[in-house]
């Protein structure tokens, strides 16, 4: 068999290409490592060769700087994280790897409840709703439209913050709706799920992703498709999408009747009986989300209220234990944030100091708490240790740590807490420093916990190049790309659980 020519090449001294992940109309898709940020997995996207010319070398950067600041506006849209050319001129860009299940293969496994099916759809709903609101790309509005909506292009992922989080993939085939500007009429799509006026060749607008969304969503509830076409071809899907009326949903599905109208006008022959934007869908899915949101799992958020649950002996006396603490002579008294261990009677316990405002450490009292760890290589091991708390009244609060991974205090912090999968946070007062105010624990995500325990190892290996004010600085300007993107993630789970509080 032969060799993939791209595989295991160093594309921009910092992205390792270990596999093809996968291949379509515009390129091919790797699975590479990011070097520069110790090794995290991301996706390469090539163009694809045939494509090789001026005006869709131009095309392609414009798509990439789109989707990179569309992300920027929505976590349910993939995130586009750099782009260039490589040495063979060859365009690329470098996306946000997505490990997960995509929505067709939920359908084909097992029945979605209501309550799950509004969850989806409603992420699906709030990330198209920032697509056709659009965004100012040199001084221009681009709404964008997607024109491929089906459910193989929505992945369902784990998220330590949501539950589960949905990303909407392949914009890179989405057409750029500009004001002012005549469209090329192309036929782009999957048949079973494209508007009319799509298959038509005629210029499309939101109405036509709503549409395909249509399709989608009594698919995911019926687990059938809504319209039968004669044959499989082009043109029997034309019939069948243009004089075809859908299907009824069963009756025994129990589908509320706003759900059940709202799914039908979706599915109108044309656009103008559709509805006329996602706002109008989010109307009808939002309410019934929070009605039928009973059978949900709990959203992986970790609340610091009172009450929830009775702790057990030796969270108790952990506590208690971190209570007594005083602020370390050694250290300055002034707004800090720096790791210690404190051992007790089942072992080493790791935890982070903290000097704030006395009325600062009240307000955060209720806090949601979010943690995501970077590690860098080059030039030098360095790990940084994000911890935020969040809540809507007081914003976001940020307690970034930087760990020396060639030290042994750098390495047996991260080791541990790859091993254990928490910490506690002891709360100090700038106004009263003399004894641990408040305390809080963190959990980390299992997945965190294995690439620190990783790191750990991998760093052990690596040369002390004498430089970790350079990889800090680094490491540092990744912290400030990456804040606004943690920050709408929160805001999002407000939006979704919000706080009894």
């Amino acid at each position: 068999m032969t060799k993939d020519p791209y595989t295991d090449r160093i594309l921009a001294n910092r992205y390792h290409l270990l596999e093809l992940a996968g291949k379509g109309a515009m390129g091919r898709v790797y699975r590479a490592e990011d070097t520069l940020l110790g090794g995290v997995i991301v996706a390469v996207k090539f163009l694809a060769q045939t494509l090789l010319n001026k005006r869709m070398r131009d095309r392609f950067e414009r798509e990439a700087t789109i989707c990179a600041l569309l992300a920027e506006k929505t976590i349910h849209i993939v995130r586009v994280r750099d782009y260039g050319v490589d040495a063979q001129e060859v365009p690329y860009y470098v996306m946000e790897f997505l490990e997960g299940e995509s929505l067709s293969e939920l359908i084909r496994k097992r029945d979605i409840s209501l309550s799950r099916f509004l969850r989806v759809i409603r992420q699906a709903c709030l990330g198209l709703q920032c697509a056709h609101e659009g965004i100012i790309f040199k001084g221009e509005k681009n709404k964008i439209i997607h024109r491929d909506i089906k459910p193989s292009n929505l992945l369902l992922m784990e998220d330590a913050t949501l539950g589960e989080l949905v990303k909407i993939l392949d914009f890179g085939i989405a057409k750029l709706i500009e004001e002012n500007r005549e469209q090329t009429h192309s036929f782009m799509g999957t048949l079973a799920y494209c508007s009319p006026e799509q298959m038509e060749g005629k210029e499309l607008d939101r109405r036509s992703d709503i549409y395909s969304l249509g399709v989608m969503m009594y698919e995911m509830l019926a687990n059938e498709m809504p319209l039968l076409p004669e044959n499989n071809s082009f043109g029997g899907w034309y019939k069948a999408h243009h004089d075809f009326k859908p299907l009824p949903l069963k009756p025994e599905l129990n589908i509320p009747p706003e759900l059940n109208s709202l799914i039908m006008q979706c599915l109108a022959k044309k656009p103008d009986d559709r509805p006329e934007n996602m706002g109008e869908i989010l109307k009808v899915i939002s309410p019934l989300a929070e009605r039928y949101d009973r059978d949900r799992h709990p959203a992986k958020i970790e609340k610091d209220t009172k009450g929830d649950r009775q702790p057990t002996p030796t969270e108790s006396s952990l506590e208690d234990l971190c209570l007594q603490m005083t602020w370390p002579q050694t250290m300055p008294q002034q707004k800090i944030v720096f790791p210690r261990f404190i051992r007790t009677p089942k072992g080493v316990l790791s935890t982070l100091w903290i000097m704030i405002e006395q009325q600062d450490i009240f307000n955060r009292r209720l806090s949601t708490r979010y943690n995501q760890f970077l590690f860098s290589t080059i030039p030098h091991p360095m790990l940084l240790w994000i911890t935020v708390l969040y809540s809507p009244q007081h914003g976001p609060r940020w307690l970034p740590c930087y760990l020396d991974m060639k030290t042994s205090m750098g390495q047996n912090t991260t080791r541990l807490l790859g091993e254990s999968g928490e910490y506690r946070m002891l709360f100090f007062a700038l106004e009263n420093v003399s004894k641990c105010q408040h305390v809080m624990n963190s959990t980390i995500d299992p997945e965190q916990c294995k690439r620190l325990l990783h790191w750990a190892d991998t760093s052990k290996g690596l040369r002390d190049a004498g430089q970790s004010t350079m990889s800090k600085n680094l490491l540092k300007q990744e912290f400030e790309k990456l804040k606004p993107k943690i920050l709408m993630k929160l805001e999002a789970a407000q939006t979704q659980y919000p706080s009894s509080s």
